[in-house]
């Protein structure tokens, strides 16, 4: 299973434990990933070591290359660890209100602002950009339910722009893993302080549904990781 490990699990980890889990569930999805990061990172040693032997600067070029290999192994093993994330997730209900929940900057996210019994939902993330509905279930009743709460916004967030999308592997919708990436890429319209502004008026606007913050699948938290600056 994908979800051997629960979040709390990586949660209480330590930092090596908790890298080693995330090692574990990007090799069940991908068994070339951990090759590949571990021999870009020994190949760019390799080469470090290689030129300094023709040009006689080992001892610059080793250090070098071995913080230019570990560096090139993080980016790869962060890369792939996202995407078996993604892979650990997609279908999953609720999956695009952990992707908006990931969103980098200053945002606000509200999960299942909006659904019905047959559980299709409406996410609302509250940034820069303005106003994002995310909805994901049967495309065309997640359509009429992001129709209706697009009126319910406009309502208190005149002027402000209100963006659409689905999330689904079927026509005319995003996939998970490209969900984020569309999003980040939406033009910035607001000011900091509009924003603070526009979060106070969709506060009257109560959710009409109420559903668990995060992932819906247990364990599909990816733990947070060294990352380069």
């Amino acid at each position: 299973m994908v979800d051997k490990y629960s979040a709390e699990d990586v949660a209480k980890a330590g930092r090596l434990k908790q890298i080693r889990m995330v090692a574990q569930l990007v090799n069940q999805q991908n068994k070339r990933a951990l090759p590949i990061t571990f021999g870009a990172a020994l190949g760019i040693i390799v080469v470090a070591v290689l030129i300094g032997l023709f040009t006689h600067t080992l001892a610059f070029l080793i250090p070098l290359g071995i913080l230019l290999g570990l560096l090139a192994g993080m980016v790869l093993f962060g890369r792939f660890a996202q995407a078996a994330q993604y892979s650990a997730i997609d279908g999953q209900l609720g999956a695009a209100a952990a992707v908006l929940q990931q969103l980098r900057g200053d945002w606000t996210v509200t999960p299942a602002v909006t659904g019905n019994r047959t559980m299709d939902v409406v996410h609302r993330a509250v940034g820069r950009p303005g106003v994002v509905l995310v909805g994901e279930g049967v495309p065309a009743r997640v359509a009429a339910l992001l129709a209706a709460e697009r009126k319910k916004t406009e309502r208190v967030a005149h002027g402000v722009p209100v963006h659409e999308f689905q999330a689904g592997n079927e026509e005319g919708q995003i996939p998970v893993r490209k969900l984020q990436r569309k999003i980040m890429t939406l033009p910035r319209e607001l000011r900091p302080a509009a924003v603070s502004d526009l979060n106070y008026r969709l506060k009257a606007l109560q959710p009409t549904m109420q559903m668990p913050k995060g992932p819906m699948p247990k364990g599909a938290r990816q733990p947070r990781m060294p990352k380069p600056r």
